[in-house]
């Protein structure tokens, strides 16, 4: 039987069970130990992504993956009816397609089969044989951890001149980069567990991925000077877990594991830590990420059972763990950890019901430091590696307002304000005119989509926002936007430069795709572009034309089913999620796709007029007008070329 949370308790009620039950937490001796060997070095190159990150669709929860459409408007009153065809399981490539009236079982982390753009809760549903009752409906996208949501392929993701921290590595974990050597204070055995988790250096089998938490975890402690081993990875066998955890405990002070702690049938390690002799006093966190976390305790020794992914894992180590080490060490938690006041640049829902942890991004902006939080699933990386600290939502709060000020928990002692501030729609052409400017270490890049950069500029956050939105009425790109956001007379745009735009198939295009309107047949799935990207205005333009007006998610299979990158829209058509999507001549080379040419598109630059005096914001404006830039982009991005009046003023 399947072991359910009988009682969430919060954080500090649990390091309170922890400390009454073994009678204070006190510092044992101290001695010396080496660094994780890539701990503290600095890089000598720049690091890209190999591989995107999640690699492929997968699901948060338990649940059924099913299409959107079929179960739109179901409720307790109008429930939906399914037929249950097929499961999907951890580890697992799926098999066959989700159809109209179809579902398939699916487990958390596990690969999304294709016909599929949701996923229902299984608290929200009843079944009987393969009758499946959905009584709640679901947005596209819903409860699925996307492909490529996190980091994209070829994404510059570390600089060269950066010192490794435990965040690095977790990155460098998490993309299949094998990294590994300090001062101890307790000792501290990790492991990972998982049957669809593979070391860093290895091939990579479908719906596998790359272990991050056993290296991240590890690396964080011993950033704080503990003696920590990471003792691999550990499959999901109870009797090859109870072995290895009560070997581990005999030699350590504390031994932390990450995954098997949910209440589903294949997560064992709180019968693990019951049968070693050691009391379960919590199991289950009023937290998200992170509720599903045991602790226990054997005499002095604690155990920790971490939640599986990365994100949680992170959180929960922060929150819970590090203030527990800390005073085994001898410190005193409150006076280790840094806080500043920062303040939301949107409204979102956070809260409700839980303690949620939330990795933001800071920026210096004109009215001082402003958070920008992380988006990201309990499963990403890129929340671990992009962020600089967490806010707390507490479980009373529904929303954070615009403009709410918050205290940020910073994950180093210091704050690294970045020379430059871009915000606004992703581009690898960023990285090349950065580079030739020299200010490829001393800049901060977030991808919010252009419309996000034109608010950021708005707000004052951004020293530059890269942008590419069409006005449907001049088919001019960009120079309508200042009006339309409120920013005439505040702002000057340069012309970046153009970018060869167009359908990315499978090699040898086997569905004969010629142009937009083969997007309306009905063998054809499409993989879109989320709302505010420039590519998506575009998309969105020419099937209306198609359409006489009509609304794209009637007639179009795949419309709902969105990324935010690039290379994601090639992930998706390699993958066979999708036959077609729209994006750029240099993302097909590089994923060695077919592409079908529709047109070039427009890469602006716009800046806050009292930024043009800002020494980073010339530099790059500079690079921008150089002929060493109008070389360099054509030859490392296909389908780019500088235009005759790039770097030069085209607004106002």
């Amino acid at each position: 039987m399947a072991l359910v949370f009988h009682k969430l308790v919060s954080i500090e009620e649990a390091l309170r069970l922890l400390e009454e039950k073994v009678g204070g937490i006190r510092p044992p001796e101290v001695i010396e130990v080496p660094l994780l060997e890539a701990q503290g070095k600095v890089l000598a190159e720049d690091v890209r992504a190999p591989i995107d990150y999640p690699p492929f669709d997968r699901s948060t929860v338990d649940g059924y993956a099913v299409r959107s459409v079929d179960v739109a408007g179901a409720s307790e009153v109008t429930p939906v009816s399914l037929k249950v065809t097929g499961k999907v399981s951890v580890g697992s490539a799926p098999v066959g397609e989700v159809r109209p009236g179809e579902a398939y079982e699916i487990a958390t982390g596990a690969m999304i089969p294709r016909g599929a753009d949701a996923v229902v809760m299984e608290e929200h549903v009843s079944r009987k044989g393969n009758l499946l009752t959905v009584y709640r409906s679901v947005a596209p996208g819903e409860n699925i951890s996307q492909a490529g949501s996190d980091v994209s392929a070829g994404d510059v993701v570390l600089r060269a001149g950066t010192l490794l921290t435990a965040r690095e590595i977790a990155v460098l974990a998490g993309l299949g980069i094998s990294r590994v050597r300090v001062y101890r204070p307790p000792r501290v055995s990790v492991f990972s567990t998982g049957v669809e988790l593979t070391p860093p250096g290895a091939p990579l089998e479908p719906g596998h991925l790359y272990d991050v938490d056993g290296y991240v975890v590890t690396a964080s402690l011993r950033e704080l000077g503990v003696d920590a081993k990471f003792l691999g990875i550990l499959p999901d066998n109870y009797e090859v877990m109870l072995n290895s955890v009560a070997k581990a405990l005999e030699e350590s002070d504390v031994v932390i594991t990450t995954g098997s702690t949910s209440a589903g049938y294949g997560d064992m390690i709180y019968r693990v830590f019951r049968d070693l002799g050691a009391e379960v006093i919590v199991h289950g966190l009023k937290a998200r990420p992170g509720k599903p976390t045991a602790i226990a305790v054997k005499g002095r020794k604690v155990l920790f059972g971490l939640p599986g992914f990365p994100l949680s894992a992170m959180m929960n180590l922060y929150t819970l763990v590090t203030p527990v080490v800390l005073r085994i060490m001898g410190l005193e938690p409150t006076r280790e950890v840094v806080k500043v006041r920062a303040r939301i640049p949107f409204r979102f829902q956070a809260g409700r019901g839980f303690t949620e942890l939330i990795p933001v991004q800071l920026v210096q902006g004109m009215e001082g430091i402003s958070a920008y939080p992380l988006m990201a699933g309990s499963g990403s990386i890129a929340g671990i590696g992009l962020s600089d600290g967490f806010i707390v939502a507490e479980e009373s709060r529904e929303y954070f307002d615009e403009n709410e000020e918050v205290e940020v928990t910073l994950f180093s002692r210091s704050l690294r304000v970045p020379e430059l501030n871009i915000i606004g729609s992703n581009c690898p052409g960023i990285e090349v005119v950065l580079r030739v400017a020299g200010l490829s270490r001393s800049s901060r890049i977030i991808s919010v989509g252009s419309m996000g950069g034109w608010l950021a500029l708005r707000r004052g956050d951004a020293d530059i926002a890269g942008t590419h939105l069409l006005d449907e009425k001049t088919l001019q790109y960009n120079v309508h936007m200042p009006k339309v956001v409120g920013l005439e007379g505040k702002v000057v745009i340069f012309r970046g430069y153009a970018r060869r735009i167009g359908l990315l198939v499978r090699k040898g295009n086997p569905k004969r795709i010629r142009g937009f309107e083969d997007m309306l047949r009905d063998d054809v799935v499409i993989v879109n572009r989320n709302r505010g990207s420039g590519t998506r205005v575009l998309l969105d333009l020419r099937l209306r034309e198609l359409l006489g007006g009509k609304r794209p998610e009637d007639f179009v299979k795949g419309y709902t089913y969105e990324v935010k990158t690039h290379t994601a829209v090639a992930t998706a058509i390699i993958q066979g999620r999708a036959d077609v999507g729209l994006s750029l001549e240099a993302v097909a080379r590089m994923f060695d796709l077919d592409f079908i040419p529709v047109g070039e598109e427009i890469y602006d630059f716009a800046v806050r007029m009292e930024r043009l005096e800002k020494p980073a914001v010339r530099r790059l404006l500079d690079a921008l007008a150089s002929r060493e830039f109008a070389e360099l982009l054509p030859k490392e991005l296909p389908g780019y070329r500088t235009l005759p009046e790039t770097g030069k003023q085209v607004y106002p």
